[in-house]
């Protein structure tokens, strides 16, 4: 009876703990993104080169450390630039800044939809989960972060 009672209490603890990791995982998934700052640093020919400071916040109660996030800058439906977040880590129910640079084409001052997209790869404890950010500014916010007209 006792052995059965060690047995029903382990398999209770790991479902717990299976329960506890995914609604983490499902509120890590909705992190949002917002962009606090970008600065052009120049232009050579047909490219601008900024630095961008992006600000994670994380809904989670899991402490995301992140590598380095590479990102893609849209406009229109059309890649105009890339770029990439130095390694952060992200505090439980928190927000951190996440820096790094990104280089686009010159010729996008007349884009109307931009949209900046990425995976970020977050090590937990003995685990690495892959999670997609998607962030559409408004124009005004649009025109500031890639300093069109």
């Amino acid at each position: 009876m006792e052995r059965s009672r060690k047995v029903g209490l382990i398999v209770l603890f790991v479902a717990g703990m299976a329960v506890f990791g995914y609604t983490q995982y499902a509120s890590a998934s909705q992190i949002q993104v917002n962009i606090a700052q970008s600065e052009l640093l120049g232009e050579d020919g047909d490219r601008s080169r900024y630095d961008v400071i992006l600000e994670f916040e994380n809904p989670s109660l899991l402490l995301l450390t992140a590598g380095q996030t590479k990102f893609e800058i849209m406009a229109d439906g059309q890649k105009i630039g890339s770029g990439q977040l130095e390694p952060f880590t992200l505090p439980p129910l928190g927000s951190a800044h996440a820096t790094g640079t990104f280089e686009t084409d010159s010729d996008t001052d007349k884009s109307q939809n931009i949209k900046i997209s990425g995976t970020t790869e977050y090590d937990i404890l003995v685990a690495t989960i892959k999670i997609p950010f998607v962030h559409q500014p408004t124009e005004e916010q649009a025109r500031e972060f890639i300093h069109q007209g």
